[in-house]
């Protein structure tokens, strides 16, 4: 959410912003709505004013008190009244604030699509393979450590069993996130993956993109589809010390998403799947930090690429391809040989005071409390880092050699075939 000042003082900036995300927004209702509030609330404190001074005469010798008592009837009367129109009118006003989409940074791209993604650069070897290369898919049923046809059986498309040496190699990713997300003074955590409907909220992934959300209806709970979504608002209507900002987390999580939308676009294996696993990265700082913040998250991301040994390409997002919350976006894609492309692994975006304006978080400023800055980005996304390990790294025989960096994790240096 943005600060409604902001808005009064900059309402087609505000509307530039919405358009070149390619959201319909109304700032002039908006306005209209937040000009009658104002007038309201004015309304309301001048009869209060009234009653606290009919309240005084009550108390001095010589008035009609029978008069001041049928007037403050009277005011009563109207004053509950228009109460009742404030409250609507401040709840007509949330909602239209909660559609207004933080605007993008200037030096974001200008794009309608994520065709108009900015490719900055492209880091690693691409191996240079002298035999037939496999998927993983065809690589996970040789190694007999991805079952796609009994998590089908059981739960239907879009769900995979990890099996045998990939639930090592899944915890030894884990592992490793930990470690190096731990050097920059990461907390980690455990988080629920059910959060509540006013929490989602908060984080700003509702208003658009609820279509993405499985939600259970009866306890009015959502699973999440990130950590992010449920570390944000850990401090909701807190004020943090300067002293402890920035306050940085990494969260290991299960994450559900409903792929909406996608339908015939990679059906099949776990790369778009409805439950999966992921470490993510979570910051409030200072918002003079925030931009340096977000820089710091891009280049743990890269290093824990590095380490893996899986080469990438980091895309600028464009502001069609932003959503609501971030103002600024950045996305790591690996290149996956098997599939012949690059396919986005990680993702990181500086989301300003927009989350947490909405979630009331906020730090002690010189003169009064600010709102923070929220961050976040991925570390490792489990399934999707697997899938990049096993084409990358794979043999002719359709074995999988373990980089250096997650060897101290796992018993074995190979995925062997299984006869």
């Amino acid at each position: 959410m943005l600060d409604i000042k902001y808005i009064r003082e900059n309402p087609e900036a505000v509307k530039e912003g919405a358009r070149k995300k390619g959201v319909e927004v109304n700032v002039d209702k908006l306005l209209d709505i937040d000009k009658k509030k104002r007038e309201l609330l004015s309304e309301l404190e001048k009869m209060r004013a009234e009653k606290n001074k009919a309240n005084k005469a009550m108390k001095e010798e010589g008035k009609d008190k029978e008069k001041i008592i049928k007037e403050m009837r009277e005011l009563s009367g109207k004053q509950k009244e228009k109460e009742k129109e404030y409250r609507e009118t401040e709840e007509a006003f949330l909602r239209e604030m909660k559609k207004i989409p933080n605007p993008p940074f200037e030096e974001v791209p200008t794009g309608e699509s994520d065709e108009d993604n900015v490719v900055l650069r492209k880091e690693g070897e691409k191996k240079d393979f002298d035999f037939p290369i496999k998927d993983y898919m065809e690589i996970g049923e040789m190694t007999d450590t991805i079952d796609l046809k009994r998590a089908a059986k059981v739960s239907g498309a879009r769900f995979g069993i990890l099996k045998n040496e990939a639930v090592s190699l899944q915890f030894a990713i884990v592992n490793l996130a930990l470690e190096i997300t731990s050097k920059y003074g990461f907390i980690p955590i455990l988080p629920p993956v059910m959060i509540r409907k006013e929490m989602m909220e908060g984080m700003g992934y509702v208003e658009r993109g609820e279509d993405e959300i499985f939600k259970i209806e009866k306890d009015d709970f959502y699973l999440i589809g990130t950590s992010e979504q449920i570390i944000g608002p850990v401090h909701s209507k807190e004020v943090l010390k300067n002293s402890d900002l920035p306050k940085r987390y990494v969260g290991y999580s299960s994450c559900f998403r409903r792929e909406a939308g996608s339908y015939g676009k990679d059906t099949k294996g776990i790369l778009r799947v409805h439950q999966f696993e992921k470490v993510e990265m979570f910051s409030f700082t200072l918002p003079d930090k925030s931009k340096e913040e977000h820089e710091l998250l891009l280049r743990i991301e890269e290093e824990l690429m590095n380490l893996l040994e899986i080469p990438y390409q980091v895309i600028d997002i464009c502001t069609a391809d932003l959503g609501d919350p971030a103002a600024k976006k950045y996305d790591i894609e690996a290149w996956m040989p098997g599939q012949k492309e690059y396919r986005e692994t990680h993702s990181t975006s500086n989301c300003t005071d927009f989350q947490s304006r909405r979630l009331d978080v906020r730090y002690k400023g010189d003169e009064k409390t600010e709102y923070l800055h929220t961050l976040n980005g991925t570390a490792l996304a489990i399934g999707r880092t697997l899938i990049a390990l096993y084409e990358n790294h794979q043999n002719e025989d359709g074995s999988v050699t373990i980089p250096e960096a997650l060897s101290k994790y796992l018993p074995f240096e190979k995925i062997s075939v299984k006869k």
